[in-house]
């Protein structure tokens, strides 16, 4: 099975529509799972351009917290959201930059 792709509606076009499951000593399905994937489709779909990102950055394109970002920018990289390559760059002063890429 090939890995889903960048943007939301080809995700959709392989594999239906999709909502992940989370995991976590925090996360409860119920009311996180569906939450959660639309901030995963909604970074994912940011980042399609390849271009470089800081988390301040992503924040204000997506709407939601840095700290959101971060932690769907770690989803990607897993297996089963996709296995994605995010690089990390060192910017200045403890800022990096972050690029997604097939």
């Amino acid at each position: 099975m090939t890995r889903p792709g960048l943007f939301d509606a080809e995700v959709e076009r392989q594999y239906g529509k999709v909502e992940y499951q989370f995991d976590g000593e925090t996360i409860e399905a119920a009311r996180d799972n569906g939450r959660l994937t639309v901030q995963l489709n909604e970074v994912r779909r940011i980042c399609s351009n390849e271009q470089w990102w800081t988390l301040a950055e992503l924040a204000r394109a997506t709407g939601y917290p840095e700290a959101s970002i971060s932690a769907r920018l770690r989803d990607l990289r897993k297996p089963k959201f996709g296995g994605y390559t995010v690089e990390r760059e060192y910017v200045e002063r403890g800022l990096f930059r972050y690029r997604v890429t097939r």
